[in-house]
């Protein structure tokens, strides 16, 4: 029988139980431990467990049968079984563990962002450099099959050239549904634009590459505290292109949450809404692909069947996404967030 990969996950958040419900179900995995701050869900309530998209069901406790429990993310990274660690803390925390980690040749799944800002992502970069361990961002679209579909008809050519592009990540409020409401304090989440929006700006630089700048528009402090709520933006890569990302959390609760995206090119136009997923060729013929498989129906599906498969065998997770595109994605964020205040043109 095939050796499982043994994971750690800290923080039993909205992301660490997907990543729990995931890992549980994948043959290649077999979770030693977890840490949380909070007791409750050391136990395996998880009822306090708020998300946007394809969360499993809070009202049944985990089954944390044979798995050790910490109250200390770090007491999770010391643990010699653990030789993968899944970081699913709040973004301020990312740097801290991600770091100690490497330090001592673990390997690491960090949720997105990656860090607070572009200097703490360059610190962990190289953290990577000096370390026996792996480390991925789980920038989870990349891995999405539809998205994943798009890149690779644009990227082979077989779409033509990129004409336009819109995408788009609209939230409800989510005011009040995480611990301590930290996704409301800018200085802890980053706001809308750094937690949500981000990975449409990482999108765009994973199918296009870095634009040559940024203009964005946003409003501020109208959910968080000071954070940009909302956020409008065109990435600039030369003439008669026009590639354009939005994203926020600022609508009422209960308002359905929104990934879409449409990509018109020279031979096809490629859409994923709320009709589905659809390629419309120039001819008028329309398909309907269906990219996902049963086994990895999402994109964390997808990311943690990669990075399982990386550990055991050996290999540097870099199909999807490197570390220096992560730390180009957060640059391309903090160019937003200077348009936006000081209402101009950002070069990159």
């Amino acid at each position: 029988m095939d050796r499982k990969v043994k994971v750690g996950i800290i923080g039993l958040g909205f992301m660490g139980t997907t990543h729990f419900s995931i890992y549980k179900s994948n043959p290649k995995a077999e979770i030693v431990a977890i840490a949380d701050v909070n007791p409750d869900k050391l136990k395996g309530d998880i009822s306090s467990v708020i998300g946007n998209i394809g969360g499993g069901d809070n009202s049944k406790p985990l089954d944390l049968n044979g798995i050790k429990t910490y109250r200390d993310g770090m007491d999770l990274i010391n643990d010699p079984e653990v030789e993968l660690v899944d970081i699913c803390v709040p973004l301020y925390l990312h740097k801290k563990y991600a770091t100690a980690a490497l330090e001592i040749n673990k390997n690491v799944l960090c949720e997105k962002p990656l860090a607070a800002n572009s200097s703490e992502a360059m610190e962990i970069l190289h953290a990577s450099e000096k370390s026996k361990g792996f480390i991925m961002t789980g920038m989870c679209i990349r891995f999405w099959p539809e998205y994943r579909h798009a890149y690779e008809l644009i990227n082979s050519g077989k779409a033509g050239k990129v004409i336009s592009a819109t995408l788009k990540r609209l939230s409800p409020n989510i005011d009040g549904n995480s611990w301590k409401n930290w996704f409301m304090k800018s200085s802890l989440s980053g706001g809308a634009i750094y937690d949500l929006h981000l990975h449409d700006t990482d999108a765009i630089r994973y199918f296009f590459g870095m634009p040559e700048s940024v203009t964005s528009f946003g409003v501020k402090g109208v959910r968080s505290d000071s954070g940009i709520d909302h956020v409008m933006t065109r990435y600039n890569f030369g003439k008669n292109s026009l590639i354009t990302a939005e994203g926020g959390w600022d609508a009422a609760k209960g308002t359905p949450f929104e990934m879409s995206f449409q990509i018109v090119c020279e031979k096809m136009t490629i859409r994923l809404s709320e009709s589905g997923y659809k390629v419309i060729h120039e001819n008028g013929k329309i398909e309907e692909p269906k990219p996902a498989i049963p086994e990895l129906p999402t994109g964390w599906h997808v990311e943690i069947d990669y990075m399982l498969d990386c550990v055991k065998n050996g290999v540097k997770p870099e199909k999807y996404t490197t570390l220096r595109e992560t730390v180009d994605s957060i640059k391309m964020v903090e160019a937003e967030m200077k348009s936006i205040e000081t209402d101009s043109t950002v070069k990159l």
